[in-house]
């Protein structure tokens, strides 16, 4: 298979060279991050593992995945102080996330490599890893070949395999199996997920169900008034929506601005998944005379309305920040995104049908009474009405989504168990 997959590369570059090399050209970003990627530079930036120190080689694709490895950077960190760590993320926005808040955790942070073997072997060669660890997904033949071939164990943690993912791999299971099979342990976050792994023939004994990293994200110290002020108006009820696609804001700012006239002191703030659609939801909010601002803009006029979270890796602690939460991705169809970090803030967890990324986990915190399913606007409207009218409504159901989370912590400890073997 991999022979076949490096003469098509090699296909498609010989025919859309001239396409390729005028994106290169004409936009800046790929002027910086190609070049980068194809290990230019590299030497520069990684310095030699000390004599008999062990390098661990993590790798994540996104946002997302940089955020659900910040427990099991911070416990490899902790429980062994010596190892070398370098982390690799493939997105510009990822990398950028990363070299913000791993900076005291690893030791590099730098750009994954494009799948070509000749940059591919170069990676290898100068990071010398003893154990490559890939966050959730981000499968590269050529990379996850070298390794095998240099006898590097590769380690899948946080793995997930939707429904719709897996219809997708087994269409061409042919491509997939041996990427799979390629890997000394699979750690998977749900036992749907890890049987899903049974259809590619991986030997049972190397795939575990260890749960979600997210777990065991640390519980947030009670913000401040004066952290507080930093977000929203002093004092206000607080409605926080994460992670959003378009199409959602649309439905949340109606929403907001019904319930607006009502609860006079309701703050909203909205976070998209992608901080560069900003501008989108600015004008969507004028469009619904809901006066707005952008929290990147530090010297930005206080509104009473909404604040956008354009910016990276704050998330998770304003959530601790927020009364009641919604996570996006769930009231049209992108599968949702996870429910962990709302959960954890102790605070109401609302999200829409499409959660069939995170079946489980949504499904235990809708039976513990943590959630509620709000499957359009007018059913949004009404549950956000009733936690409004209630404070103890929401204390309780705040106080029962924590505990779910709470139950299911150690996922890092586990993964720690597996890796010992290697360092």
């Amino acid at each position: 298979m991999i022979v076949f997959y490096n003469i098509f590369q090699l296909l498609v570059l010989l025919i859309a060279w001239p396409a390729l090399l005028v994106a290169l050209l004409a936009k800046p970003k790929y002027r910086q991050s190609v070049p980068r990627r194809l290990g230019f530079g590299l030497q520069k930036l990684l310095k030699p593992a000390r004599f008999k120190q062990k390098t661990v080689w993590i790798h994540a694709l996104s946002v997302g995945e940089v955020a659900s490895t910040r427990p099991l950077v911070t416990g490899l960190r902790k429980e062994f102080p010596e190892v070398r760590i370098i982390f690799s993320v493939s997105t510009r926005t990822g990398l950028k996330m990363a070299t913000q808040h791993f900076t005291t955790l690893v030791d590099r942070v730098i750009p994954s490599p494009l799948d070509l073997k000749p940059t591919v072997d170069w990676y290898i060669r100068l990071i010398h890893p003893d154990l490559f660890v890939l966050v959730e997904t981000d499968f590269w033949p050529n990379l996850l070949h070298a390794l095998r071939r240099e006898k590097i164990p590769a380690i899948l943690v946080n793995g997930r395999i939707s429904d719709t993912s897996l219809s997708s791999y087994r269409r061409v299971a042919f491509f997939f199996k041996p990427l799979f099979q390629s890997f000394s342990h699979l750690c998977m976050q749900t036992e749907s997920d890890r049987k899903n792994m049974e259809i590619f023939e991986v030997s049972p004994e190397l795939v575990h169900c260890l749960g979600n990293l997210k777990f065991d994200t640390p519980m947030r110290n009670p913000i401040s008034v004066n952290e507080l002020s930093k977000f929203a108006p002093s004092p206000s009820r607080i409605f926080l929506a994460g992670s959003t696609h378009e199409g959602e804001e649309d439905i949340i700012l109606c929403v907001y601005g019904i319930l607006k006239k009502r609860f006079s002191d309701l703050f909203l703030i909205i976070a998209p998944r992608d901080p560069e659609r900003r501008l989108e939801i600015s004008r969507i909010a004028t469009a619904r005379n809901v006066s707005w601002s952008y929290r990147s803009e530090q010297n930005r006029t206080r509104t009473q309305d909404l604040l956008i979270l354009d910016t990276l890796g704050e998330l998770p602690d304003v959530y601790a920040l927020a009364d009641i939460a919604f996570v996006g991705g769930s009231l049209v169809n992108e599968g949702g995104h996870n429910p962990i970090e709302p959960a954890a803030a102790g605070i109401p967890v609302l999200f829409g049908p499409h959660m069939e990324d995170f079946a489980e986990i949504s499904q235990d915190l809708l039976q513990t009474g943590g959630a509620a399913l709000v499957n359009n606007q007018s059913a949004l409207q009404q549950t956000l009405e009733s936690l409004l009218l209630s404070e103890s409504q929401r204390k309780k159901m705040g106080q029962q989504a924590q505990a779910c989370i709470a139950r299911q912590r150690g996922v890092v400890s586990r993964h720690l168990e597996i890796f010992r073997a290697y360092l």
